[in-house]
């Protein structure tokens, strides 16, 4: 090998400062800060290069290879670390500390900062109406420590969860975007779909160090005050969470002041599944369009969004909770005074994020600015919530305040409409800072100041050509062409010769120099400090200035229930200690806002004779609509608002379960019916006589004896051993025997009529069981072609009165054993087959048009056979 190739195999100084860099970072993308540019090496480049899609290039050589080098612009960073953050990236921030003309070898850098999914705050890279959750998880045995926190806002909550089912809800329900676990956590089956999933190891759940790093935190000596004390393994999961944050940060997180202790009881618990049927914030494609959510949300204020999908997604059982809620929406009503509260509030904007940028001072001018413009609306909004009739909202009022201190600093220091950051000054008003006044006043005059002296000396010295100028080098000058620069004064001091001129400086400009340049620079850095004294005035009001926000945010929510009442047409939902649920004319909220014609209401009455409803009626009639209505409304009454219906009355309860369409676990390893038999397991074994539970076509994805014997069975346990309210949907026309054999089951049905050989859907729900299934024009209807359904026909009066034998290898995962040895002695002891198609047998004018042989027939034979068949048709 050369001594040229040694020597450009060498790893250069600056290349070996961010190895080291690089070595403390492993699993970070490090941006490293070189000029005006963030630049990635080696694999971090070429994975840059591929999410960023950005050019991959190379600098330098490193065993004779060259380096994979990419990069970015610093001021456009942010849009290229929101594509990183979103594919579930971290990112390492590494800046220059040093100053490049004064440093000897490589200026100093240091990572400043870790932007991961879970620990964002700038909103370039956050969702404005859905919480940035970071979760950490601490498991023993099948219990769980749950901890979640949102570093944009400062929420920071723990709860215990005692089985992986309880775990998954939880999951599903706060969908985290990051999430930390333990080396040796081996539940990983229940992390499939979420990104950010990140090993830590075991000492950081350690739970002494845990509760120390908590307590600090709060400063407090232990977690009694907020009932968490007992927690163990809540404490190890929040103890690595904060440690975590910390470490991303890089900086005090003043913000995180208060831990939440979360039960479960205290909500209506909905597990991973029903959540998912529901569509409540995310619809079954991953979207958020046409969910609860979209058809609920007007808020004013993107926090007051996030607090309304909280309450959605999590409704209280705690009724006088839910009666306070209800008793501000009712009084918001009165004569609209839920619209000045609106429109006051889209002016007050999302303050609680803001707040968060403020405590880990990273807030920027315009975050001020918004600040100071929702302090202004204060004093009127205060006005607003006066003329509320509701306890609820005088407390709400309470929290909120006026802060009239701040509203006039920052009224009297920012700007109108201030520079989006602080680097290049111009953010402090004029007026504010007497020196800064005097610095601003040297450097925005020195332009004139620069004319006075050329025309002064033009008319001194006779020199037509001469000019005074500036440039960043060699700062200001006096420049005259090179034909007239002998005619210079002596007391012109030459400075640089160019190829037609000649520059000079005199006494005077020099002096000017002087103070101009010092004056800009000082005037930035007096911005700066002024600057940095604003931003902590407002964090030393840090704690009370978040009890407002969270007031706003529900003060938001509620006066936009308020405004959804309005314009939806909903009642105000009445709660008894009395089980049961009843509904007039109940409508489904997003199906009636997707329809152009009116929406088909319908009743439901459950009570303590009625447990069960036994739902028949045709596919497409409606009753997986009808299902999901009564549960939407529960929920909707359970957070507070009002519901879609004339009238509702709902007795307690403590979950909401649903089991209802079909689809593989592909990554599971798990077939559509095992899926619907984990669920229905869940349910038998979770539910209570206060829960509602949804099943729509239990047992549908096996053979007919088995599907049918396990429908028949759990249907039986749900009703006569757990007494739940109960909405289940069967083709199964044999299940409307159990309304008569099961002391708590009814039938209803859902209508349809036959016009024209085609169907008509009417959607009304009615007592008693349907006649039949329409499942021949339901396929006709969807254009199954007609041979086809011809065919289908003569099957079905082939199959008639088939019997079929029990399969000994019955899937039932987890079903109690009462539900499996009832459904064996159902199908053992029965031949079941429905005449649910008897009315789609050929018809006798079907059979005699077949029977014609047209090719054999005269004109005349054809037109008897057609008077014939007119005839018959008649009769």
């Amino acid at each position: 090998m050369s001594a040229a190739h040694t020597e450009s195999s060498k790893i250069t100084p600056m290349m070996q400062q961010y190895l080291k860099i690089k070595g403390q970072h492993p699993n970070e993308l490090v941006f490293y800060r070189m000029g005006d540019f963030y630049e990635l090496f080696y694999d971090d480049a070429k994975k840059a290069s591929e999410l960023m899609d950005i050019t991959l290039t190379a600098r330098g050589q490193s065993g004779g290879n060259p380096i994979p080098m990419a990069g970015i612009p610093y001021h456009a960073a942010e849009g290229y670390i929101a594509r990183l953050v979103r594919a579930g990236q971290s990112i390492a921030i590494c800046e220059q500390m040093g100053d490049p003309a004064t440093s000897k070898g490589p200026v100093d850098r240091q990572v400043v900062r870790i932007v991961t999914p879970g620990t964002l705050s700038d909103d370039a890279y956050l969702e404005d109406r859905r919480d940035n959750l970071l979760v950490a998880i601490y498991h023993h045995k099948q219990h769980f420590g749950f901890s979640s926190l949102d570093i944009s806002s400062g929420r920071f909550a723990v709860s215990e969860l005692d089985s992986p089912e309880a775990l998954q809800g939880e999951l599903q329900r706060l969908r985290p975007a990051e999430i930390l676990i333990s080396e040796d956590f081996p539940f990983t089956d229940l992390l499939e779909g979420f990104t950010g999933i990140r090993r830590q190891g075991p000492w950081l759940f350690e739970p002494d160090t845990a509760r120390r790093v908590i307590t600090q935190q709060l400063q407090v000596r232990d977690l009694t005050g907020f009932g968490c004390e007992d927690m163990h393994l809540a404490v190890c999961a929040a103890g690595c969470l904060l440690q975590y944050a910390r470490e991303t940060q890089r900086t005090a997180l003043p913000h995180i002041r208060k831990l939440s202790r979360e039960r479960r009881e205290d909500a209506v618990i909905m597990d991973a599944a029903s959540r998912r049927n529901l569509e409540i914030d995310t619809n079954l494609m991953g979207g958020t369009q046409y969910t609860l959510a979209w058809v609920m949300d007007r808020t004013a204020t993107a926090m007051g969004g996030r607090q309304l999908r909280r309450w959605l997604n999590r409704p209280l059982r705690d009724v006088a909770m839910v009666r306070q809620r209800q008793q501000a929406v009712s009084a918001l009503l009165k004569d609209f005074d839920y619209e000045p509260i609106h429109n006051q509030l889209k002016s007050i904007g999302d303050i609680e994020r803001i707040l968060a940028r403020v405590a880990l001072r990273s807030a920027r001018p315009r975050d001020l600015a918004r600040l100071r413009d929702a302090f202004a609306v204060l004093p009127d909004l205060q006005k607003s919530m006066a003329a509320v009739d509701s306890t609820h909202v005088s407390e709400l009022a309470t929290a909120v305040g006026e802060y009239p201190q701040l509203a006039d600093l920052l009224g009297r220091a920012i700007i109108d409409n201030p520079p989006v950051v602080i680097r290049e000054g111009g953010v402090i008003a004029d007026g504010f800072d007497a020196e800064l006044d005097d610095l601003r006043n040297i450097s925005e005059n020195a332009g004139q100041y620069l004319l006075d002296v050329e025309t002064r000396e033009k008319q001194r010295t006779g020199i037509s050509t001469l000019k005074v100028g500036y440039n960043r080098v060699h700062g200001y000058y006096i420049e005259i062409s090179r034909l007239q620069s002998a005619q210079a004064p002596a007391d012109y001091i030459r400075r640089q010769t160019l190829k037609n001129a000649e520059r000079f400086i005199t006494p005077e400009l020099k002096e000017f120099e002087d103070k101009a340049l010092s004056a800009k620079s000082r005037a930035l850095a007096r911005e700066k400090a002024l600057w940095d004294g604003v931003l902590e005035t407002v964090a030393a009001e840090l704690a009370p200035l978040q009890d407002a926000a969270q007031a706003l945010a529900e003060l938001d929510v509620l006066s936009n229930f308020a405004e959804r009442a309005s314009s939806l047409r909903l009642c105000a939902p009445q709660f008894s200690d009395e089980p049961g649920l009843q509904i007039e004319e109940g409508r489904h909220p997003v199906v009636e806002q997707l329809l152009d014609d009116p929406f088909v209401p319908n009743n439901l009455l459950i009570d303590a004779k009625r447990r069960m409803l036994v739902i028949t009626g045709p596919n497409m009639g409606g009753k997986s609509t009808y299902m999901r209505q009564v549960a939407l409304i529960a929920l909707l009454a359970y957070t507070g608002s009002f519901v879609p219906a004339d009238s509702a009355v709902l007795g307690p309860v403590d979950r909401i379960f649903t089991r209802m369409g079909s689809s593989d676990d592909i990554a599971g390893g798990r077939s559509t019916f095992m899926v619907e038999m984990t669920e229905t397991a869940n349910i038998l074994h979770n539910a209570t006589k206060h829960s509602l539970v949804l099943m729509d076509e239990v047992g549908r994805g096996t053979s007919t004896f088995d599907g049918l014997s396990l429908a028949w069975a759990t249907a039986e346990y749900l009703a006569r051993d757990i007494l739940c309210y109960t909405l289940f949907a069967t083709h199964y026309f044999e299940l409307t025997q159990l309304a008569d054999e099961l002391e708590h089951a009814v039938n209803v049905h859902l209508t349809a009529t036959e016009h024209d050989d085609s169907i008509v859907f009417l959607h009304n729900v009615h007592e008693g069981p349907a006649s039949q299934s329409y499942g021949l024009q339901v396929a006709k209807l969807a254009g199954v072609p007609l041979e086809v359904i011809r065919n289908a026909k003569a099957q079905l009066a082939n199959l008639e009165g088939a019997s079929a034998t029990l399969d000994a290898k019955r899937p039932t995962n987890g079903l109690p054993h009462k539900v499996t040895r009832r459904a064996t002695a159902i199908a053992e002891s029965t031949a079941f087959q429905g005449d649910m198609f008897a009315r789609l047998e050929p018809s006798a004018l079907e059979l005699a048009v077949s029977a014609l042989n047209l090719d054999d027939m005269t004109p005349r034979q054809a037109l008897e056979h057609l008077y014939q068949l007119k005839q018959q048709l008649k009769t």
